[in-house]
Parts: C-alpha cells; structure tokens; sequence
C-alpha cells in the first residue's frame, strides 16, 4: 500500500556556510562547555578528586530511601552457609538461568544430608565476565548466592578470577563479620 502524497513532506536541508564546513564553530563551542565545566570545579576549591587506593579505601556510601539506608553497592559474590556449615546451594540452576552474562556454572549432585535432593558438587563463578546485576541473588530461593560489599579482589590470570565453590565459601568466611577481605 504506497504512502499517500499529501503525508510525504519534503526537508530542504541548508547548505552549509564555509565555517561551518570546517565544523570550526562547533569544536569552539565544544572547547569552551569544557572549559565552563573546568572552572566550575576550580571555583568549588575541592580540588583533586581523584582516590589514592590502596592507602585511600572507598568506604560504603549508603543511599538514602525514605529515611532508610540501604545498601548499593554489589561487590565479589559468596556462597553461604546454612546452620551446619554446610553450602546452603540445592543446584536449583536458577541463579544461573538468570544469569544475563551467563557466569555461573553449576553440576549438582544428590545431596548426603536428607534435608535436600541435591547439592552442588561443582559451583564456579567467573567474576570477569559477571556484570554484578544481581539476578543470580535475587533468583536464589535459598539465599545461597549473594553479593558482598567488598570490592578489592584481584588477580594476575584469568584463571584465578574464576571462582570456584571453595573460594566462594572463603569469601563467606572472610566476610561473615563484616571485615574487610
């Protein structure tokens, strides 16, 4: 079915001046929003606000809701514990069905305990392609999966930023208290 005549409008588009060609007036009007931008930070005298880590740490900044602090900030993942000291993970694989990034990888097992079928035999989590959303802690139905506040985890291989089910009850462990790593 063709576009009837009186629907189609015509744009003449200017030609453009010589300066304008050179896109001169732009890459000036470009410098000088930069260098508003510059003198206003100047004039507010707080000077360099650059962080010196590691001998500056970034501490939690809690955003304020209806009077509330909550948190909001996800830093490295941890598995947790149940009561026993055992992984609290059944291997339902919904943390990482809903992995967008698809960084989770899980084989379960049949679990020895009779409180649950199953457990993760195998649990490993590849912190370099992980975005952080939070869809694998909201989709846990046990709260196995969670992420923490702390934020300074680092490796020299790839290998080592894959976390496995040991390392992910460590960082439980390192982060139960409420300590830094």
């Amino acid at each position: 079915m063709p576009i009837p005549d009186q629907d189609i409008v015509n744009v003449d588009v200017p030609a453009l001046t010589a300066a304008q060609a050179f896109y001169l007036p732009e890459v000036f009007k470009g410098l000088g929003t930069t260098l508003k931008h510059m003198a206003k930070a100047v004039a507010r005298g707080k000077g360099n606000l650059a962080m010196h880590y590691p001998e500056e740490r970034r501490e939690h900044i809690p955003v304020e809701e209806g009077g509330q602090h909550i948190p909001n900030f996800r830093g490295v993942h941890r598995l947790n514990r149940d009561e026993q000291g055992r992984v609290r993970c059944v291997a339902c694989f919904m943390c990482a069905t809903a992995c967008p990034a698809n960084c989770i990888h899980i084989e379960g097992t049949e679990a020895p305990w009779d409180d649950r079928e199953k457990y993760p035999a195998k649990f490993d989590l590849d912190e370099l392609r992980c975005i952080f959303c939070g869809m694998c802690e909201e989709a846990c139905p046990v709260d196995a999966i969670e992420l923490t506040q702390a934020y300074d985890v680092v490796g020299l291989t790839r290998q080592e930023m894959i976390f496995d089910k040991q390392k992910l009850l460590a960082v439980y462990d390192a982060t139960i208290e409420g300590k830094p790593m």
